[in-house]
């Protein structure tokens, strides 16, 4: 399995839009892994989680074939993982797609911000399906159990456990501290790699989003409950600026624990 790190930044991206922080400055100035893009994951060319309003980019920048994505899941309305209106390119009249449907997997709110923008026409590239927490779905490309995340309480984000090709792949972002019927379930699970999110840096909170301090603790728990198995990684991603951390600043703080710190265009297999 090749995990293919797309975009690594939060809602803002790094350098941010307008911002002249000292850590957007710096990035300008530095480039290579410190410019980071709103975070995405494709798996093996053929799985592609959330979409991102950089999602043009990123096949560009890496040489992507969107066209070859069989399964697309959400986790979340919010502009940084669906930018829905960029899904209209595929439909007749703006691409020569090909003809197979590509399948789009969110709760109720994602979906419907997809329906509103594919409009009537939608079933000729795409297939829509709502899912739920802890109900299994075999998708084409792998099988996979969405479970509830903390982060907006306004819908039902989620996270995903995903198997494909006998690998165990945990995407944990976006959310805080995970919800206790998350944690229980996961214990069940034997984790080839779990990606984390590491938004607000050093900040105390953890409502929403992570901090180091909650990936820290996350990795202890996964390990204390033997989750991740014993050549499984962690990576984390989805980076604020305003978490006033460059690259080489991240790695520093996560190496030592054996947390891998991920940037745009990086691939892993597993």
């Amino acid at each position: 399995m090749i995990v293919h790190f797309l975009g690594t930044a939060a809602f803002e991206g790094i350098p941010s839009l307008f911002c002249k922080c000292d850590t957007c400055q710096q990035a300008r100035a530095r480039g290579g892994k410190n410019i980071r893009t709103r975070t995405s994951v494709i798996i093996d060319e053929v799985l592609k989680v959330d979409f991102p309003p950089d999602s043009c980019h990123h096949a560009i920048r890496d040489q992507i074939d969107m066209d070859k994505i069989q399964d697309l899941i959400i986790t979340h309305s919010h502009s940084d993982h669906l930018y829905a209106e960029d899904l209209v390119i595929r439909m007749p009249g703006y691409a020569q797609s090909e003809e197979h449907q590509i399948q789009i997997y969110g709760h109720d709110m994602p979906i419907r911000h997809c329906i509103q923008q594919l409009g009537a026409n939608a079933l000729q590239k795409f297939k829509l399906q709502v899912v739920r927490p802890f109900e299994r779905v075999e998708m084409q490309t792998a099988n996979i159990v969405p479970l509830p995340a903390d982060h907006d309480k306004s819908e039902t984000c989620l996270l995903y456990y995903i198997e494909r090709n006998g690998k165990t792949v945990f995407y944990g972002h976006d959310s805080g501290w995970f919800p206790e019927a998350t944690w229980e379930w996961l214990k069940g699970c034997k984790l080839d790699l779990a990606i984390l999110e590491c938004t607000v840096g050093h900040a105390e909170y953890r409502n929403n989003h992570m901090s180091v301090d909650a990936v820290l603790e996350t990795r202890e728990w996964l390990l204390a409950n033997d989750v991740l198995k014993a050549d499984g990684k962690i990576v984390v991603t989805h980076f604020s600026h305003n978490a006033h951390l460059l690259h080489e600043d991240l790695e520093a703080i996560f190496a030592p624990h054996h947390i891998m710190v991920a940037y745009d265009g990086m691939k892993l297999e597993l």
